[in-house]
């Protein structure tokens, strides 16, 4: 494995940042999990915006421009001779003080890891996700805009052990007024009467580049497309339910704290969006 930082490339066991960077120390950083498949990076574009888009709204200035950080990007993929696979590519504020000035950082690092990935089991897209709704809730938007993928992801992981520790697949998050946020590492959307919703990102929705895509290809089946806040009760009485995520594309929900959705089987439209989504990423 051929991780880059900071212009250079290291094997997985060379490869070293400062234990004094502010990215481990205070989660102070963003980052864009990205995939790729058949050598081809996969909405390069819209990540790297994204990714510069958190950059800025943290006053983190990334030491590359755009297209540099892209060559880079594609440069770490060759190298690691891997057909499908998955990138994450880290901004950290860079080496600093133990104290939280970000001043003390006079350079960020740029991380860039290539590797495979699996975020849930194959039977998963077979069968569908049991999913909970967990007690931690979304960082409110006004506290850490959800539209900023920070390094600091404790409360998605609290949410996830919580998921876990209740032998489900997925947790739910809600906001603090008890809409529904996102999953702990996806976009959730609900069918009803053949129209396809998701929450905004009002309600702590990560802008998500698969939820773009999903909401395109819901488009061109001629489905009706919506942002509308939801609660719980919308999932149990949902006809459909699936999640989207770079890491995991798209997958179906069949359950809501122990309640069935719909058929408690993945559904048609479903069915067909992921179809659809591995058209998408397997064409030449």
């Amino acid at each position: 494995m051929q991780i880059y930082i900071d212009g250079e490339f290291f094997s997985e066991q060379e490869a070293k940042i400062s234990v004094f960077d502010h990215g481990l120390l205070y989660g102070d950083g963003v980052f864009e999990g990205i995939r790729f498949y058949n050598g081809k990076v996969f909405c390069c574009d819209e990540h790297l915006e994204r990714l510069y888009h958190s950059a800025r709204a943290i006053l983190l200035e990334i030491p590359l421009e755009v297209e540099e950080l892209k060559r880079a990007l594609l440069e770490t993929v060759q190298r690691n001779q891997l057909s499908d696979g998955y990138v994450r590519l880290i901004i950290t504020r860079g080496k600093g003080s133990l104290g939280l000035n970000p001043k003390s950082c006079p350079k960020p690092t740029v991380i860039i890891i290539v590797s495979t990935v699996a975020l849930y089991p194959k039977e998963s897209y077979e069968k569908g996700l049991v999913v909970i709704t967990c007690a931690t809730r979304r960082v409110a938007p006004g506290a850490l805009s959800p539209m900023i993928k920070s390094l600091n992801y404790l409360n998605n992981v609290m949410a996830r052990l919580e998921a876990v520790h209740a032998g489900a697949d997925e947790g739910l998050l809600l906001n603090e007024q008890g809409f529904i946020a996102e999953c702990t590492a996806d976009n959730i959307f609900i069918i009803k009467k053949e129209i396809v919703m998701t929450p905004p990102a009002s309600s702590g929705a990560l802008a998500g580049i698969s939820r773009a895509v999903a909401c395109r290809l819901a488009l061109d089946m001629g489905l009706e497309v919506k942002e509308v806040a939801m609660t719980c009760y919308d999932v149990y009485t949902a006809d459909e339910c699936f999640l989207t995520g770079t890491a995991a594309e798209i997958v179906p929900v069949i359950s809501l704290d122990h309640r069935k959705i719909g058929s408690g089987q993945p559904g048609p439209i479903t069915k067909e969006l992921m179809k659809r989504f591995l058209e998408l990423t397997t064409k030449d």
